[in-house]
């Protein structure tokens, strides 16, 4: 779900070898993964069945490989969503709830550039310029459990957890892939920097 394309030529762009790919042996090949995705989450979550990816998703997660979750990928590593009826992985422990601004100038879904603020330092983000700016699609967005695991926020008619990350467990509501120079500086970060 999504266009996975899109990542696979930022990545390529930045001199990152990336492989799309469902395969049991790729994924147990990973050093690292990324799960993107757009849409709705039980449809996701669904996807994710029907490849049979789950089982040796969850065991590499489990091992400690690095794991970037982007946009409906970063809503389907946690426990559950407002959006469907399906659990998600719960790799993190957080939910996924619906934007309900008072403000009736602020439109759902939260679509466009939008500048984050950087809460929490991590080799993930550590490179991001002060002001930076991504581009987000969303109705929904997470809210962790914890809020030590929040790394990026942004605003839409109240602070929202733009980033997180729980360990090896990362995610990131907004596409990297459309995101210019910050995107490109983000996922450099997660392929050379996070271990």
């Amino acid at each position: 779900m999504g266009n996975p394309g899109s990542i696979l030529n930022m990545l390529k762009k930045i001199g990152v070898p990336a492989k799309l790919s469902a395969a049991d042996d790729d994924i147990a090949a990973a050093s690292k993964l990324i799960l993107p995705g757009v849409g709705a989450f039980d449809a996701g979550m669904a996807n994710l069945e029907k490849a049979g990816v789950i089982p040796r998703l969850t065991e590499r997660v489990q091992a400690g490989v690095p794991t970037l979750g982007i946009c409906l990928g970063m809503q389907l590593l946690t426990k559950r969503s407002e959006e469907g009826e399906r659990p998600g992985l719960g790799f993190i422990d957080a939910e996924v709830v619906r934007f309900r601004p008072t403000d009736p100038m602020l439109k759902v879904p939260h679509m466009g550039w939008n500048t984050v603020r950087t809460v929490r330092r991590t080799p993930l983000v550590d490179d991001l310029p002060e002001a930076s700016r991504f581009y987000f699609v969303h109705s929904f967005y997470t809210r962790c459990a914890n809020d030590a695991d929040v790394v990026l926020t942004a605003s839409y008619g109240g602070s929202f957890c733009a980033a997180f990350q729980h360990g090896n467990v990362m995610g990131v509501q907004f596409h990297p892939e459309k995101s210019h120079r910050f995107g490109m500086a983000l996922l450099r970060s997660f392929a050379t920097k996070v271990v």
